[in-house]
């Protein structure tokens, strides 16, 4: 039922406002919006297809929302991040501690890390927060989400293009994958709570 929703919400959006559409859907998924691009760029494939969409603007516009999306995450991570840790983290199980790592993480491996989450569902959804938090070096910070968002976005607006007037079951395809990614997170968030609580004994 949510995703006939989001079907007929991307399909009035883009239809409405055409590239400009495609940009505010692609910033909004590059945020924490429950908003899959499986079934924003698909839809844009298919305009492609039927002449109505131009394949390189759809990519630049497509990619330019998901970098307006992934700055603002970045910046709220940046300004705010800290922040909400020193005051909240404790409900969270975080401390300065996890900011000084955080911080060194995205100094080491930024770079990396920012490329390979744009390419894995629901991660891409979170990973500029913790890079603003680490004060990730903003141009690399940009250069490498626009390279991996324009290699996804024109990954699945390829596929779009296949698929032609089947756009829609693109997302039934990559729905095992949002699974075992949210899977995967959940399962981290155990080992963090596990090794935190292991910790916090052993300073006992």
């Amino acid at each position: 039922m949510i995703t006939e929703y989001l079907v007929s919400f991307v399909i009035m959006l883009i239809s409405f406002l055409g590239y400009p559409g495609l940009l505010i859907l692609m910033a909004l998924e590059s945020m924490i919006f429950p908003l899959p691009s499986e079934l924003v760029m698909p839809f844009a494939g298919y305009l492609v297809a039927t002449g109505e969409f131009n394949l390189y603007l759809a990519i630049i516009f497509s990619t330019l929302g998901s970098l307006a999306g992934s700055l603002l995450s970045y910046y709220a991570g940046k300004h705010f991040g800290k922040r909400f840790v020193l005051h909240f983290g404790k409900y969270l199980l975080l401390d300065e501690e996890h900011l000084n790592w955080t911080e060194h993480w995205f100094k080491k491996h930024g770079e990396k890390t920012i490329f390979v989450s744009r390419l894995i569902p629901v991660v891409r959804h979170l990973i500029s927060i913790p890079a603003g938090v680490g004060k990730m070096n903003l141009l690399k910070f940009i250069f490498y989400t626009i390279t991996g968002a324009a290699i996804w976005n024109g990954f699945l607006l390829y596929a779009g293009i296949l698929l032609q007037k089947n756009w829609e079951k693109l997302h039934d395809y990559f729905r095992p994958l949002d699974y075992l990614a949210i899977g995967l997170f959940i399962a981290a968030v155990i080992w963090f709570i596990h090794q935190h609580l292991k910790m916090k004994k052993s300073h006992l």
